[in-house]
């Protein structure tokens, strides 16, 4: 009789609840994804059954299974599931290491350019709109050609050419958030900018680009898989996923485990990365 005279049932709270847990689902499953290569790539040295760079000439391509290897061995007799746990750690690198320097660079000359606005808004504008107006990949090309390959090299091209969706994303955000009534709050308490730009605005406009660099993390493992496929990233002996793919391309029709198993360690990441940023972009969109 209580729960009738209330209004509220378990029968009616049951589905709502279900369907914000429903909702959570594939949230949950993005960082579990996440999760699982992060555990995978830090115990490589405890799980690991081989050195990654150790060859075994009298036990190449040898098919899943062989003896302790599980996941086989490549041309050279290496292991590939120690190779894949190992390359798991240059790939992460990659996805966290690479976007956290843009995305705290980006946002950072956004958020000064949006706030000071004038002259100087325009002029780091126009460099901003120099560096987008070449294509992503050709310039990141053109860069490694000029340094050489390696991973040091790879992470300066990205450095210099991902930041800039950060900059116009943090930009816009100050430029509204500058005239919100906190922000004048400030000004009046004779703040100084520092603080009313790191303290009042930044914790405002942060939201989007976090959830920007979610999506921009599977897009610097697919840029890092790519330069390793083409021999630009990750050099020899060092394992990485695009480089393991690479050399795997004469075995392809013969030995399908050899770029297989790269292939779908890449595809997890990528999908559980894809999976958290769209997400939190739904959950944005549904705040606003």
């Amino acid at each position: 009789m209580t729960e009738i005279a209330a209004g509220v049932t378990p029968h009616r709270r049951a589905p709502r609840s279900w369907a914000v847990w429903r909702g959570r689902i594939p949230l949950y499953i993005g960082i579990g994804l996440i999760a699982a290569v992060v555990v995978a790539a830090l115990l490589a040295p405890v799980i690991a059954p081989f050195d990654p760079t150790a060859q075994d000439i009298l036990n190449t391509l040898a098919s899943p299974g062989t003896g302790k290897h599980l996941l086989g061995t490549d041309q050279f007799g290496r292991d590939v599931l120690s190779r894949l746990l190992y390359a798991g750690r240059i790939d992460l690198l990659i996805a966290f290491g690479a976007t956290a320097v843009t995305l705290t660079f980006g946002t950072l000359f956004g958020l000064v350019s949006g706030y000071y606005g004038g002259r100087i808004d325009a002029v780091m504008m126009r460099f901003v709109d120099l560096v987008f107006a070449f294509p992503f990949i050709v310039l990141v090309l053109a860069i490694i050609a000029i340094l050489g390959p390696g991973l040091r090299n790879m992470f300066i091209a990205i450095w210099i050419v991902s930041w800039v969706p950060y900059a116009r994303l943090v930009r816009g955000e100050v430029l509204v958030a500058k005239r919100q009534e906190y922000v004048m709050a400030a000004r009046a308490l004779d703040y100084g900018s520092p603080r009313i730009m790191v303290g009042h605005i930044l914790p405002n406009v942060i939201t989007p680009p976090l959830v920007y660099s979610m999506l921009d993390a599977v897009s610097n493992v697919g840029i890092g898989a790519a330069l390793g496929f083409l021999g630009l990233g990750v050099q020899d002996p060092t394992a990485e996923w695009g480089k393991m793919i690479a050399d795997s391309q004469s075995f392809m029709a013969t030995n399908w485990w050899l770029p297989t198993a790269p292939g779908v360690a890449i595809a997890i990441l990528g999908l559980g990365l894809s999976l958290v940023g769209d997400n939190l972009a739904d959950r944005l969109r549904a705040k606003g």
